[in-house]
Order: C-alpha cells, then structure tokens, then sequence
C-alpha cells in the first residue's frame, strides 16, 4: 500500500467528527488501496459489524457475496473491492432498524479517497442512501434504479440492501434474482478478471 493511501486510511480511521453523535462510539468502518477494482458505496456498518471491526461480517454481507459471486477471499483483497459507506461509523439503532447514516463522512472524506482510488471500474451503490446521493436520475424509488440499472453501466450498478430486512421487497420484486442478479455476476467478473 502507498504510503499517501495509507496515511488517508489512518486519517479517516482517526476521525471524530460525529463522536456526540454516536451512542456506540467512534469505529470507522471502510478498506481500499489505488488498485481497487470495484467500489462498494452502502449506507453504515451495523452492530454487528461495529463490533467486529470487519465490513460486511454480518448476514448481509454473507448475502452480498452470493448476488456478486464472491469467496470472502476475493470480497476482502482490496486489489478487488474497495468498501465505502455514506457513514463510516454504526449510527446506533433507531424505532425500526439503524439509525440513518450520519451525513457529514460523505462530503467530508469521499472526494479525498476517490482521487486515490485510481483503478475503479464500477462503483455498486447498494441501498437508497448512496443512490439518493450519487445518482442523478428520473428515477425516484431505489426499485425503479434497480430495474433500470443498465442505464447506469458502466459506472454504477444501483443495488437494494441486501440486509435481511429486505426479505419481503425481495419476495415481492423476483424480477431482482431473475433478471439483475445474472448481469451483477457478470459485470462484477468482468470487471474483476481485468488487470490493471
């Protein structure tokens, strides 16, 4: 690893800039080098994850690998993936689910570690949070993006949350395993066997 990336990475790591914010404490969350290939942009770790330090250690993640296709090998070489969330650190929990994502990590952090991510072919936005701020679209509802995210290739690929919350959105749209995940797969290896 460079040693600018590594200093950027030790430096989001020691941010504390939402610490009053955060009834669990201050723990972010995120893994890149200049060689990534694929940028994951989701919303903020979870508990569990806060907990275990280790992005997408979680159902959700177990889940995310099977829609990309993935041994945890591949998912955690950061040559590979690139992980980013909106908020880099577990917002604690809310009246249904995690709190939001705090908004001040994204404007803050993000343009600083996207000019170091020089490799990057595709960036997957998974759920509404990222899609909400990195997609100008007609598009108002994340299941509108996901069925029209060919209109967004090559650089973005609008995902929903693959959390188990999302169970029923999954059983109501079966369009999603049908129809988006083959292309996922597809895209997501193509973009992996390329070298640099």
């Amino acid at each position: 690893m460079n040693k600018s990336i590594h200093h950027l990475i030790n430096e989001v790591r020691a941010c504390t800039i939402c610490k009053n914010h955060l009834p669990d404490g201050v723990n972010p969350i995120l893994e890149f080098s200049s060689s990534s290939k694929i940028l994951l942009i989701s919303q903020a770790p979870g508990r569990v994850v806060h907990l275990n330090n280790k992005a997408w250690a979680d159902k959700s993640g177990k889940r995310l690998r099977d829609w990309l296709s993935v041994s945890e090998e591949q998912f955690y070489d950061t040559d590979n993936f690139a992980i980013l969330p909106m908020g880099f650190c577990y917002p604690g929990k809310g009246k249904s689910g995690d709190l939001p994502p705090r908004k001040e990590c994204a404007p803050l952090w993000h343009p600083h570690i996207f000019n170091s991510l020089e490799n990057v072919k595709l960036k997957l936005l998974i759920g509404a949070y990222a899609q909400d701020y990195y997609l100008e679209s007609t598009y108002l509802t994340l299941t509108e993006r996901v069925k029209h995210h060919h209109e967004f290739l090559p650089e973005y690929f609008p995902l929903p949350h693959p959390s188990p919350r999302n169970n029923i959105w999954m059983k109501k749209n079966e369009w999603f395993s049908e129809e988006v995940l083959p292309v996922l797969k597809e895209v997501v290896h193509t973009v992996l066997e390329q070298t640099p």
